[in-house]
């Protein structure tokens, strides 16, 4: 699957989304609204990590879905 159908049917994508990452917040899927740069820099925050391993968590998180 590509960005592009995660994007379009976000709110689809946004329950699996907090499951992956719990410590995002309600507010923080809303704002990424599945933008897929807004999803890496979220996850750089609220976990304190390198954006490198964000963007791999995240394409780990498209490859699933």
């Amino acid at each position: 699957m590509n960005w592009d159908r995660i994007e379009g049917n976000w709110k689809q994508f946004k329950g699996s989304a907090q499951e992956n990452w719990g410590k995002l917040t309600n507010d923080d899927v809303d704002v990424v609204a599945g933008k897929r740069q807004q999803l890496v820099g979220k996850i750089q925050e609220r976990y304190g990590i390198e954006k490198d391993e964000a963007e791999r968590q995240v394409d780990e998180f498209m490859a699933k879905h």
